[in-house]
């Protein structure tokens, strides 16, 4: 009688988990310009783009109020805004560092300003008579997101919270926030403890080779 034998096949190896993104940073929720910007950033597990693909861009856009529920954005919009992202923290990071503002970012900030509405107009229909609606046909959502956003970034970037506007100091984050008060240096408290965390490493070490 012969035996039948069996092979069993090699588990698959385990796919990582994409890092978790942080709460948002101080000032992100006062400042979509600032979420926005902060959506790509590095954490110590590695880097994280939140606007990688098309559903996770559309659903960034969907949860800041920014496209209509169950909006789709396509890659080609998903690279522009990315692109324009860039632009932001450009200007965001001259902003804190006192450099004069590169002229491409002004440049690609002022163009989304004026690439589409970013007020309610005033319509009519029937069922609504007259009424202010901001409408989001499929290949505006885009455009519409980024002249909203590219308002409050000129906001932030010209009004009272300019001179709070910080970059973390805890590495590598690399996240822009509004300071809560002038001793502040990192984004969250995760990150503040990273830094103190590594300063204590940094010393017993150094007493170990005196």
């Amino acid at each position: 009688m012969s035996q039948r034998t069996t092979s069993t096949r090699p588990a698959a190896p385990a796919v990582p988990a994409a890092p978790a993104a942080p709460p948002p940073a101080p000032g992100a929720e006062q400042h979509p310009a600032l979420d926005f910007a902060n959506s790509l950033l590095t954490l110590p597990a590695g880097p994280l783009d939140l606007l990688a693909a098309p559903a996770p861009t559309s659903e960034w856009l969907t949860a800041h109020d920014l496209a209509p529920e169950g909006s789709q954005v396509r890659e080609a919009c998903t690279a522009r805004l990315r692109t324009f992202r860039e632009a932001v923290r450009e200007l965001l990071e001259a902003a804190v560092a006192g450099r004069p503002a590169p002229a491409g970012a002004l440049a690609a900030v002022n163009g989304a300003l004026t690439a589409a509405p970013s007020v309610p107009l005033l319509r009519w229909d029937a069922e609504r008579g007259l009424h202010r609606s901001l409408p989001h046909p499929a290949d505006r959502i885009a455009d519409r997101a980024m002249a909203r956003l590219a308002a409050d970034a000129a906001d932030l970037l010209t009004g009272p919270d300019a001179e709070r506007l910080a970059r973390c100091g805890g590495t590598p984050c690399t996240r822009f926030y509004v300071r809560t008060h002038a001793a502040r240096h990192w984004c969250s408290t995760r990150c503040g403890d990273r830094v103190r965390a590594a300063r204590a490493y940094a010393r017993k070490r150094a007493a170990e080779q005196d």
